[in-house]
């Protein structure tokens, strides 16, 4: 499983178009049952806007749920143009909910389609963004001066630590993206001259792993 992109958590941005204000909630939703119930508390929150227009990508590529409503705007003015931005945003398993309140000056239906469509723009290109792959949890023990090289080695393979324990030995336990793990326990062994194995104790789990950008990347350099 080579993953795909879906946001980290849920993320907020505000925009105005001629004193309309346009809230954008976007965030991660793994079936229809998950956007539906985050669209239903994202318009209990805003049950004063004019409109609350929701939209959603349930999978990843050819097996995708999508669905958009205009929620009370011009049909083809609100839903339509969100989902689309969603469509090519390369994002799956997402729900937004654009939340309109009215300023009082119409915007007419190309204007509509304008401000939903950049309202969801900032969504996506805001909120973090997280790959879904499949891990297998597991954990190695070493020595201590051990310990500090195969943490090391460990993060370089995008291992997620997950406890350590100090004893007599040090017990590392962390989770591991099955494509990287032939390559980790290759350089565990190398490390330890044959001696350490990882161990498997949980096999094929769907995780989520932080995508950092590359102005993160170059501040950690």
């Amino acid at each position: 499983m080579a993953g795909y992109i879906v946001p980290a958590s849920r993320f907020t941005i505000d925009s105005w178009v001629k004193n309309s204000h346009f809230i954008s909630t976007i965030g991660p939703a793994f079936s229809v049952n998950e956007a539906r119930e985050a669209i239903a508390e994202i318009t209990q929150v805003h049950t004063d806007a004019a409109h609350n227009v929701p939209a959603y990508l349930i999978g990843y590529g050819s097996s995708v749920v999508a669905h958009s409503s205009d929620n009370g705007e011009p049909s083809g003015t609100a839903g339509r143009p969100a989902l689309s931005v969603l469509s090519g945003s390369g994002l799956g398993d997402v729900v937004l909910v654009i939340t309109r309140y009215f300023g009082g000056t119409k915007l007419g239906t190309g204007g509509l389609v304008k401000a939903y469509g950049n309202a969801a723009r900032l969504a996506v290109s805001g909120v973090k963004k997280a790959k879904k792959v499949l891990v297998h949890k597991a954990y190695i023990e070493c020595q201590y001066n051990l310990f500090d090289k195969l943490s090391r080695l460990i993060r370089q393979h995008n291992g997620l630590a997950v406890e350590d324990t100090f004893t007599d030995k040090v017990r590392i336990e962390f989770s591991i993206p099955v494509d990287n793990y032939p390559a980790l326990q290759a350089g565990i062994q190398e490390e330890s001259n044959g001696l350490i194995s990882i161990i498997i104790l949980e096999r094929d789990r769907t995780a989520l792993q932080v995508v950092r950008s590359a102005e993160e990347n170059n501040s950690n350099v």
